[in-house]
């Protein structure tokens, strides 16, 4: 595995060397020309991934896609993150990737929290990522993050069963513990 991954204290990292790597159950991103490496997640986290990718499909139109760990968010050859859900218009869908999002989402664990929190948040904001979800299933507790004049601003956190109703990047209506459950 080594082998394959080179040397991981590398700073130059593409993201089209991500497509050499191994199908592993990891998750690998590149930042900034650095290799992020995220390895199997709890039970909760996959659930609430699920539940809520269920809930963007029924909700849909047709003119967009909901993916799930399928495809990478590539908006330049150093950048290449994979949300947990991700919805972009079809067109903007490649076979491996989109180079414009709706919607990036991220499950918090402990293990991801500062990465979803600090990192990501950031650098969906800087590639102008219209909305960002963070759902942490432990508290049930998802929190919404939409770009105004090319900042995050928190327009609501709701927890257990109180109802969210999006408007973007479609209208859905869903609660964190139904998503999670």
């Amino acid at each position: 595995m080594i082998e394959q991954l080179g040397n991981l204290r590398r700073e130059d990292f593409s993201a089209a060397e991500l497509d050499g790597l191994p199908r592993d159950g990891r998750r690998y991103e590149v930042a900034d020309g650095r290799l992020l490496v995220t390895g199997a997640q709890a039970p909760i986290h996959q659930a609430a991934v699920i539940g809520l990718m269920v809930r963007l499909k029924q909700a849909c139109p047709p003119d967009q896609l909901v993916a799930f760990g399928s495809l990478d968010f590539r908006p330049h050859r150093r950048l290449s993150l994979r949300p947990d859900l991700l919805v972009c218009r079809r067109e903007d869908a490649g076979p491996k990737y989109a180079d414009r999002l709706l919607l990036a989402v991220e499950v918090i664990s402990p293990s991801t929290r500062t990465t979803d929190v600090v990192l990501k948040r950031g650098l969906y904001e800087q590639h102008a990522v219209p909305s960002y979800w963070l759902l942490d299933p432990d508290r049930q507790e998802l929190t919404i993050l939409e770009l105004t004049d090319e900042r995050y601003v928190c327009q609501t956190v709701v927890q257990g069963e109180e109802l969210f109703e999006a408007a973007l990047p479609f209208p859905v209506r869903l609660t964190p513990a139904e998503v999670v459950s």
